[in-house]
């Protein structure tokens, strides 16, 4: 930067555009015009250094995609791997009555914690083991789970987020072109909610997730104020800042193979953003997020259309090139695994650095 010239330090592109020059200022000595404009310049650099470094090192790199169910032709965006959900029908008095019976949650001791939310994995309490602490623990809970706490508003709130989670997914996959397993059989799904308590801290300028991951197909986090987001997106990290009232939904692993490849996905759950003026009410600050997941024993594997092989060999021995063109694209680019084996590996190995998908790639 000290080798630029005054005027350009004053035009440097910032994440928000060209920083503008200020008016000049009116000097009754011209000798020290020189001096005065540089003295600006490094004014204005120290400014510049002095802005919330989280603005600055990690711009929301993309503009959050908008999705209503109410549209005439539902076509939710597929290109990122995550967009914001409006014109649903989860009330938010709802999403607000159960927000007030999580907050009791993390109020209770360490031994009722235990006792109410037993662990069955990955159901159950989690912020008992060295890597937990006070601020950092959560509650993996389903519709079905019993327990002695009033929680009938953050139960309800569980089945009206998986009822707009299952829409979302089948107009997903009609979107994409594979078929939708869960259509017409409940079985085939389950639905945990995960409260966290401040799981998703920034510090240095970068985003720290310290909570449990789960594979899923669709996360879903109703939006009760302003709020920012990192997110980790096939494309990186990125910062989102969904509207209040909004659902704010990820793609998953589980959609990416199910669609062979063509869903962008978000590794893990959302981190909200807390910056240092924050830290006294982090005990406070909770998310509630609804992952649409499958049954242990299930298989996954890509839904594609398969092509017979002598089809195949069939368009190639002709020329066909456009069959044959197709046919690569059909072909599958994941293997089938197992969901337990690989439900338990990116919950126990919370793996971030490297996509816990990329074993299961053809």
């Amino acid at each position: 930067m000290a080798s630029f010239s005054a005027q350009q330090q004053l035009r440097t592109p910032t994440p928000y555009g060209t920083t503008a020059a200020p008016p000049p200022t009116p000097s009754q000595n011209h000798h020290h015009h020189h001096h005065s404009t540089s003295a600006s310049a490094e004014d204005l650099s120290r400014l510049l250094h002095r802005l919330p470094a989280p603005s600055l090192s990690l711009p929301t790199r993309f503009s959050l995609p908008l999705f209503s169910l109410s549209s005439q032709n539902p076509q939710p965006p597929s290109q990122l791997g995550y967009f914001q959900l409006t014109d649903h029908s989860i009330p938010s008095q709802l999403s607000n009555s159960a927000q007030s019976e999580s907050l009791s949650l993390f109020s209770l001791s360490k031994d009722q914690k235990i006792q109410f939310f037993p662990q069955n994995w990955p159901l159950g309490y989690d912020g008992d083991d060295e890597l937990s602490h006070d601020l950092d623990e959560s509650f993996c809970i389903d519709s079905e789970s019993e327990t002695e706490l009033p929680l009938s508003s953050l139960k309800e709130f569980t089945r009206a987020l998986e009822k707009v989670g299952l829409q979302v997914i089948d107009l997903l996959s009609r979107s994409v072109g594979f078929d939708n397993p869960l259509r017409d059989d409940p079985t085939q799904y389950c639905s945990l909610m995960w409260v966290s308590s401040s799981e998703g801290l920034v510090g240095n300028n970068k985003p720290v997730f310290s909570g449990k991951m789960y594979p899923y197909i669709v996360g879903l986090q109703y939006q009760l104020r302003s709020q920012k987001y990192s997110l980790l997106s096939d494309s990186g990290w990125v910062t989102v800042s969904p509207r209040v009232d909004s659902v704010l939904v990820t793609i998953g692993d589980i959609a990416q193979v199910w669609s062979n490849g063509k869903l962008k996905k978000v590794r893990g759950r959302p981190v909200p953003n807390l910056g240092d003026d924050n830290i006294s009410n982090k005990a406070h600050t909770i998310t509630m997020t609804l992952l649409v997941s499958l049954p242990m024993e299930s298989t996954i594997a890509p839904l594609v259309p398969a092509m017979l092989e002598d089809e195949a060999e069939d368009e190639a021995d002709h020329g066909d090139e456009d069959k044959v063109h197709k046919r690569d694209q059909e072909r599958a680019v994941f293997r089938s695994f197992s969901f337990e084996d690989y439900a338990w590996r990116v919950y126990h190995e919370r793996l971030l650095l490297k996509d816990p998908l990329d074993r299961y790639r053809v």
